[in-house]
């Protein structure tokens, strides 16, 4: 049963590798650049670009199961080639974004790609990544202690990759998920408020939260090495979600037997990162 793992060092991928390494699963990895992976000696890696899926073939040659790493410009063109291969099972990391309604052309356009092949597909649609917390915040935690926002009671269920990989492991290697979308979020709703008290129990240190305007938090954001438009984006989303509740789903429980992890053990995973 060889799976192959698209995305393989990002930070969902690489969890995906390992807990499929744990459960004794043959592992292939693709990656742009095998010589600087750095995965474990058990994968066979593979060189290819999902922007290039004329190079793919050998990757997907006996593969036969797929954990697909979304990339909507090529994403008809490399379904096409796992039908073609032989591939039994995708598994696609998408984003709850499409079950708001708010992600039209991006994961989507892969799920309907994979659907369209009549492969069992599974999609798994996670909510807001903790990671986004390093590019928000990252620098002026480690420089001042400090989370500046304009929207405090902005609430959301942040996720740690290591969830989302658990469930995406589990629905390559069980049965019983074909067809299914699969929701992944932390195990409870918190406002911005809670987050940076979380983060500060995680990394074992004193935060503080800074309440600005709006104009002053897009400054900060940009200071901090955000895009504008990435920095309009996320205001605009942190406005909507003021006082609102978010989605919390139990995927993780249900699929692995445990609750999914907080945002504090998020913080004390990635110590390292703030320091």
């Amino acid at each position: 049963m060889t799976i192959l793992i698209t995305g393989a060092t990002g930070s969902v991928g690489r969890h995906v590798v390992d807990l499929l390494l744990a459960a004794g699963a043959p592992v292939r990895a693709l990656t742009r650049n095998p010589a600087a992976a750095g995965l474990p000696a058990a994968v066979e890696v593979f060189e290819g670009d999902l922007l290039r899926p004329d190079g793919l073939a050998p990757a997907l040659d006996g593969a036969e199961r797929l954990y697909l790493f979304p990339e909507p410009a090529t994403a008809d063109a490399v379904a096409g080639l796992a039908r073609k291969a032989g591939v039994r099972r995708i598994v696609v990391l998408s984003s709850d974004a499409v079950t708001e309604g708010s992600d039209p052309g991006h994961h989507r356009p892969v799920e309907e790609a994979v659907e369209r092949t009549g492969i069992d597909w599974t999609h798994v649609r996670p909510g807001e990544f903790a990671t986004n917390r390093i590019d928000l915040w990252q620098r002026s935690i480690r420089e001042e202690g400090l989370v500046r926002t304009a929207y405090p009671d902005a609430v959301g269920a942040p996720v740690h990759e290591a969830d989302v990989a658990a469930v995406a492991a589990a629905a390559l290697l069980e049965d019983g998920h074909a067809g299914a979308v699969l929701g992944v979020s932390g195990p409870a709703a918190l406002s911005l408020r809670e987050q940076v008290a979380a983060l500060a129990a995680g990394l074992g240190r004193d935060l503080r939260l800074e309440v600005v305007s709006h104009a002053e938090a897009r400054t900060d954001m940009i200071r901090q090495g955000l895009p504008d438009a990435v920095a309009d984006y996320i205001l605009a989303f942190q406005a909507q979600w003021v006082d609102r509740p978010a989605a919390v789903h139990d995927t993780v429980r249900r699929l692995t037997g445990r609750p999914a992890h907080d945002l504090a053990r998020w913080a004390a995973d990635h110590r390292a990162d703030f320091r």
